[in-house]
């Protein structure tokens, strides 16, 4: 017998891009996923973390991720799914509705259960997953985002966190495979960045954030896992050349350092305790993003490119229009030069996100640090961590977190 997985992850549901509402974008892809769910005939759909873009959602993405829930049970009844809270999402708020989702087939694992004496609970991390015939084929190992002290603790006394979350995994293997039938295979979940996933270069916000403080080894997840199903990098990749080790990466571009990044989900299929097959199913994307130009000119050459650009009336569906960011290259300073791009813009089929500047560099001069722009290029809440584990050690408290997103959605009203 055979188990049909899809697997997605890092959705951040309820995103804004430099303002704009992203919630028709979501609408499509969880519409074209609820129909490739039927089309592949998929047993179980694996969500690999971060939900929501923020730990306290808006009711409008709350209400869309609990619809697409029911609308996949409707459309698949057979369906099983598996989901697991990622670094944006908060756990608490992510387990709520535990209760009522039992009868939708889904099962949620957000924060890390302890038993009365304080051990972790290993069997409240093992899933048990079926076909669509009933029969069981799989244990899943599905571990959220850990935190400090999520794991294990070190017989030593001394730990850090990348072997914390090392030994989470193999403890956690070794106890599933006590419980495995010889025909069953063993697939893990995780959220987390591991040694060898390729970032993108531009990319400051993920590699400032990841970069060193949450690289975990291949080591953590044992050869004899058939399938492990990760999130947390947005460009889909599989990890040191394993087949079996993936990201399935974002559905949309979270940023314009991800324009060039194929969007997709992975389709998996284990027979026999093994990986038979797996395939990338390509997201169609409704809005795409472009720069403009290509690369940095000077300003008149920018403004006759952006005048070229397609105007409403031709396109008049504005869920299309495109997300534009302008690329400008200037020898002195130039006050004027937004206020000419927004007149030239008034009547295009786009949605300007910002305006990019650069400057020819003198020779013999050093490279400057990060502009406006760039920092502009990295999320509020990203910049919080990474200043908190500079500073204090550790990870940022989810109370901080959360307050801290509060504060975000109030100033942004």
């Amino acid at each position: 017998m055979s188990l049909r997985i899809l697997h997605t992850a890092d959705w951040h549901l309820g995103q804004t891009f430099f303002g704009y509402d992203r919630e028709a974008e979501h609408e499509a892809f969880l519409s074209w996923l609820i129909q490739t769910l039927r089309e592949q005939e998929t047993d179980v759909l694996l969500i690999s973390g971060d939900v929501f873009d923020v730990a306290n959602p808006s009711a409008t993405a709350q209400r869309r991720f609990f619809r697409f829930l029911r609308e996949a049970n409707q459309m698949c009844p057979y369906l099983q799914i598996v989901i697991i809270a990622g670094n944006h999402d908060s756990a608490a708020r992510l387990e709520a509705p535990i209760p009522l989702l039992e009868e939708l087939h889904t099962t949620i694992v957000g924060i890390i259960p302890r038993t009365p004496s304080y051990e972790i609970d290993f069997d409240s991390l093992l899933v048990l997953l079926y076909n669509k015939e009933g029969r069981r084929e799989a244990l899943c190992l599905a571990v959220p985002y850990l935190r400090q002290g999520d794991y294990p603790a070190s017989e030593n006394g001394k730990d850090t966190y990348v072997a914390g979350i090392t030994r989470m995994y193999n403890q956690l293997y070794e106890y599933a495979q006590t419980l495995r039938q010889p025909h069953e295979a063993l697939v893990a979940m995780g959220h987390l960045h591991v040694i060898g996933a390729e970032l993108t270069e531009d990319d400051r916000s993920e590699r400032t954030l990841l970069g060193g403080l949450e690289s975990v080894g291949l080591n953590a997840f044992d050869e004899g896992l058939a399938y492990t199903a990760l999130g947390h990098i947005h460009k889909a990749q599989r990890v040191a050349g394993r087949d079996q080790v993936r990201y399935a990466g974002s559905p949309l571009p979270m940023s314009f350092s991800e324009e060039h990044y194929h969007h997709q989900v992975v389709a998996v299929t284990l027979e026999n305790g093994c990986l038979s097959d797996w395939k990338s199913l390509p997201i169609p994307l409704q809005t795409s993003l472009q720069r403009i130009p290509k690369k940095p000119a000077l300003p008149e050459e920018v403004l006759t490119a952006l005048s070229k650009l397609p105007t409403a009336e031709e396109q008049t569906d504005r869920n299309q229009w495109p997300y534009v960011e302008v690329q400008v290259l200037l020898t002195e300073p130039n006050p004027g030069f937004r206020h000419r791009v927004e007149e030239v813009l008034a009547d295009k089929a786009v949605r300007l996100t910002s305006i990019v500047p650069s400057y020819l560099q003198k020779e013999g001069e050093s490279l400057q640090p990060l502009s406006y722009t760039d920092l502009q290029k990295i999320a509020p809440l990203d910049m919080l961590q990474y200043t908190f584990t500079n500073r204090y050690g550790g990870d940022l408290p989810e109370e901080l977190e959360q307050l801290f997103n509060e504060v975000l959605q109030e100033i942004s009203q």
